[in-house]
């Protein structure tokens, strides 16, 4: 009986972002429970971003919540191959938001920048696709991808190990995306497509909210872009 009350409310809680998610769809992402009866442990897809080295690209992972979510962060690992600075061999993502919310002053991360019950999976996921486009190699995961990523940075692209091991292992989720009968976005158009609220009876596809804050996301004229064109050699900002 102890339990109880934070499972009930850890499950009232994703049950309501999983509704979040089907109403106000999040562009780059599609999630979807792993087993209908089990609202911990949701599959994300995600697609690369347009005009950075993960364009086309289609990955896949695993969102694994706690108990007391969302007083405790869930756990994100892909189960897609990724050779990433941030990004564990085991698949297993290193970014701040999903550390516990303690005083740790030899992580070098402030409270601030660690995980708290406002966060949820919509904030994960933009954390999470800004991460793999600008690594923090202050504290990589996998040290010789973020020596890799900083030659290949420095030597502005002309080093082109780094960038090439991205880029096959982007072709090789072609055959994913193949198998789960999914067309993945490689252009603007595509992927910043305004989709709507989908009616109450029109399925559970998930499909993504604004890759960027409401303010920014406003509709031009043209329609034609959801973020600026950014320099893909990325940063250390995490």
């Amino acid at each position: 009986m102890a339990r109880a009350g934070p499972v009930r409310g850890s499950s009232k809680a994703l049950l309501l972002e999983l509704k979040s998610l089907q109403e106000e769809p999040v562009e780059g992402f599609r999630v979807s429970l792993v087993e209908e009866a089990d609202l911990y442990s949701w599959e994300v897809a995600i697609f690369g971003p347009p005009n950075t080295a993960y364009q086309g690209g289609y990955f896949k992972a695993r969102l694994k919540f706690p108990m007391d979510y969302p007083y405790s962060p869930p756990g994100f690992r892909f189960i897609t191959k990724m050779w990433h600075p941030n990004i564990y061999e085991n698949g297993d993502v290193c970014i701040s938001i999903l550390h516990p919310p303690v005083d740790d002053p030899q992580s070098g991360e402030l409270p601030s920048e660690r995980w708290n019950p406002t966060q949820n999976v919509r904030t994960i996921l933009l954390s999470v696709i800004s991460l793999l486009n600008e690594p923090n190699t202050f504290s990589p995961a996998n040290v010789d991808a973020s020596v890799m990523y900083r030659k290949w940075k420095d030597s502005k692209g002309r080093d082109r190990e780094y960038a090439d091991i991205i880029r096959k292992q982007v072709q090789a989720t072609k055959a994913d995306a193949d198998r789960d009968g999914v067309k993945v976005p490689t252009t603007l158009a595509e992927y910043c497509v305004k989709t709507k609220a989908p009616a109450p009876d029109e399925g559970s596809d998930l499909f993504y909210d604004d890759y960027y804050e409401e303010d920014d996301m406003e509709e031009d004229e043209d329609g034609d872009s959801c973020f600026e064109d950014e320099d893909d050699s990325g940063n250390e900002e995490s």
